[in-house]
């Protein structure tokens, strides 16, 4: 069995405006499977692809009627590909930020370590804002915390492959992580549940407004909602309440 038959690329999408079309394009240059969830966009950025795909067998795209944020988009993706005999997804953002050209890599490294998280650990370039680098530092000093310095090195950075059931299994287990919680969150509980992380380099790439960056983040309500999480899974930690380890 080859990782083509095994592993997909999955690209939550929620109004990622022009961007969406080249990260398609990049990222099935760089493998056959690629999946998009479209999270009840309302821009059009995926209507263009619903005919390439009706030529393509491996581009599928999957509608959600309502928003839920990236981790429900990322949930339903994932359902529907163990439905289809997939064990493994790449999961990258729409907006061109994460390495197209690296998922062969990571792919590689999940195909020789099939029970581990594979995890981007962000590369970042000149272009990108101070202000977002210093920040960051204090999700991942909570998460190392949470994990006991265990998973994934920068909780925030979303280019991972993961084991299909056992991403699953987590997010079922809880209420959280459906929006800009999710990657932090799934970080946290997939090392708890006992899966291990392998971490490696990977370039991120900050896209401006002026090359049709977009950014849901709203700063008030989501760093709320950030802050509600690690109180949570502190809460879990010190109540001795984590998820149990996976079978």
């Amino acid at each position: 069995m080859t990782p083509q038959d095994t592993h997909m690329v999955l690209i939550p999408a929620f109004n990622p405006g022009r961007l969406l079309m080249g990260t398609v394009q990049d990222a099935r240059a760089h493998w056959t499977h690629v999946w998009v969830v479209v999270d009840a966009s309302t821009d059009g950025s995926h209507c263009g692809l619903a005919a390439i795909a009706g030529l393509n067998p491996g581009l599928r795209i999957i509608v959600r009627p309502e928003n839920g944020g990236k981790g429900a988009a990322v949930l339903t993706g994932a359902l529907a590909a163990l439905d289809a005999g997939f064990t493994h997804a790449l999961v990258m953002d729409a907006d061109g930020q994460h390495p197209a050209d690296r998922i062969g890599d990571f792919m590689e490294r999940s195909m020789a370590t099939p029970g581990a998280l594979v995890c981007g650990r962000p590369v970042f370039g000149p272009e990108a804002p101070r202000a977002r680098l210093y920040g960051r530092k204090l999700s991942v000093g909570l998460v190392r915390l949470e994990t006991s310095g265990r998973g994934a090195a920068d909780p925030l950075f979303g280019f991972r492959v993961y084991p299909l059931r056992a991403l699953v299994r987590v997010l079922q287990a809880t209420r959280g992580g459906r929006r800009y919680d999710f990657d932090p969150e799934v970080a946290v509980r997939l090392a708890w549940s006992g899966t291990p992380a392998i971490n490696l380099d990977a370039a991120c790439t900050y896209v401006g407004r002026e090359r049709g960056g977009v950014s849901h983040f709203n700063y008030l309500r989501d760093n709320l909602r950030m802050i509600a999480m690690h109180a949570r899974l502190i809460c879990a930690l010190v109540l001795g309440r984590r998820s149990a380890p996976s079978a």
